[in-house]
């Protein structure tokens, strides 16, 4: 595709140097990005890195028909910059990001505010969008909710009991992530790289572990990528199966619910089997994995997933059987296809909307290069759709580890990893249990972290949230965001 030309291209978990990356200035970064997101790229990051007393801006595509990378940055610039948003909604929330920590101002931003701070470390509450109106009114929810979940601000915007708008603010976990990161890696790097969002470690270990081989010039062994793909299924199956569960509550089903619920802390215990946390902690570092399979434990892990998922295939069975929960689920909180694909979802919520959107099969690194599962869609965009495609990975992950348990990789589990290499960038991509994880290194002149940026799958796909709510009842907000499950701590950084 001619629009690739001007973007430096590399394939998932690679490392290119720095200055191979191609340099315009910001108005022609802005439109060759406009037109390579109209040609189909998705974007992946888009961030600052100080310059001097400026601000380069790097684009990170990715182009999942060829399952290439593309990027580009910016000479230097300070004040401000043509926003990329009005014609690309994707790039909100990134170009807001960029504001808040460098100072730039994109020129025609729709609605510039903070993400997750005002004054300090204070989260960004206000202003909130209002709908004018003599019938209209305003509810707001958090950050304090009514369960032992996180902390995240709802405003709505209502007329009667259908919501016209919904605004979220988030930032109340914000702990500086990224900042902390800059000039490692150090001994805390991949603690702090676990706890990015707890539920989503071994994606977000993979992610950086690829990263450090990458700048390394090394791969992990065979062994340790294939434990890897096993702690990743694990992982995701559950995650969705919890979903299940908590969709089954909020429509007050509880046979599935309760079911659900046990099963789930089934599926974190084989996770401790295989290293001796339910999260996957302590698995993965650079070079490989710290826990090995033996032949024994590696029986016992098999036993117990057939048991757990014939536990987990009934549970969902009495879910789908019944009519009451099918209705309840069609037809409320749709996201359509061209707004999914304009807002750039990524995950299980994307592939509700019918868009084949999987790291797995359109940038496979690491064990996936050699086996993945089939992507799971459904084309509704509602949230029965987005049940539906949870019920499916939960069925092809399962039969997906069966296979890969049945033809263990013999080898090491790691390997030596040398020094990260100067004046280079690294992309990694990671298809975790909600959708892409995206990990974009850049090296200093002695190897160490000059950026580090994270995007969790959750960054794109609150905006998802919001636009569901839209023509639909507040009551129905529950099963709403149950149905996307998204982490505030994983966008908070």
């Amino acid at each position: 595709m001619n629009t690739l030309a001007p973007f430096f291209q590399f394939p998932n978990a690679s490392r290119i140097s720095w200055a191979s990356v191609p340099v315009f200035s910001v108005t022609k970064l802005v439109r060759l990005t406009g037109e390579m997101l109209e040609s189909g790229a998705r974007l992946c990051s888009w961030f600052g890195v100080p310059e001097h007393d400026g601000t380069i801006l790097v684009a990170v595509l990715a182009m999942d028909a060829e399952s290439t990378l593309a990027v580009a940055r910016s000479e230097p610039v300070g004040g401000s910059y043509p926003s990329l948003t009005p014609k690309h909604p994707q790039a909100h929330l990134f170009e807001r990001e960029v504001w808040e920590q460098h100072g730039l101002v994109p020129v025609g931003h729709p609605w510039l505010k903070p993400v997750r701070h005002t004054y300090g470390n204070a989260p960004a509450n206000a202003p909130f969008y209002r709908v004018d109106g003599g019938e209209v009114h305003e509810v707001a929810v958090g950050p304090v909710h009514a369960g032992v979940i996180e902390p995240g601000h709802f405003r709505f915007q209502c007329a009667g009991e259908e919501v016209l708008h919904l605004e979220i603010a988030l930032g109340y976990q914000h702990r500086g992530v990224e900042e902390a990161l800059a000039n490692g890696p150090h001994r805390a790097t991949m603690s702090q790289v676990e706890a990015v969002a707890g539920d989503t470690t071994i994606a977000h270990a993979t992610a950086h572990a690829s990263v450090l081989e990458a700048l390394g010039g090394v791969e992990a062994p065979l062994r340790a990528q294939w434990l890897r793909a096993i702690a990743l299924e694990l992982e995701r199956l559950a995650n969705h199966t919890g979903d299940m569960g908590a969709l089954a509550l909020d429509v007050a089903f509880l046979p599935t619910s309760a079911a659900c619920g046990k099963i789930r802390g089934d599926f974190l215990n084989l996770t401790a089997l295989l290293c001796g946390n339910r999260f996957g902690r302590g698995l993965i570092r650079p070079g490989g994995c710290r826990h090995d399979l033996e032949e024994d434990r590696l029986q016992t892990l098999v036993q117990r997933l057939k048991v757990h998922m014939d536990d987990v295939e009934q549970a969902m069975a009495w879910f789908w059987d019944a009519a009451s929960v099918r209705v309840r689920f069609r037809n409320v909180g749709v996201v359509h296809p061209s707004q999914a694909s304009d807002i750039g979802l990524v995950g299980p919520a994307a592939r509700a909307c019918g868009l084949v959107r999987d790291v797995r099969f359109d940038h496979p690194a690491g064990w996936h290069r050699f086996s993945h599962s089939p992507v799971a869609v459904w084309p509704s965009g509602d949230i029965f759709a987005r049940a539906r495609v949870r019920s499916l990975e939960v069925q092809r992950s399962g039969r997906y580890l069966f296979e890969q348990l049945a033809a263990p990789v013999d080898g090491d589990t790691s390997t030596a990893l040398p020094a990260p290499q100067p004046e280079s960038m690294v992309v990694a991509l990671v298809e975790g249990w909600r959708g892409e994880v995206c990990h974009v290194a850049l090296t200093d002149h002695f190897g160490r972290f000059r950026r580090y940026k994270i995007t969790d799958p959750s960054f794109h796909n609150w905006t998802g949230l919001a636009l569901s709510l839209r023509g639909t009842a507040i009551s129905d907000f529950p099963i709403c965001n149950k149905s996307f499950n998204l982490s505030y701590c994983g966008f908070d950084l």
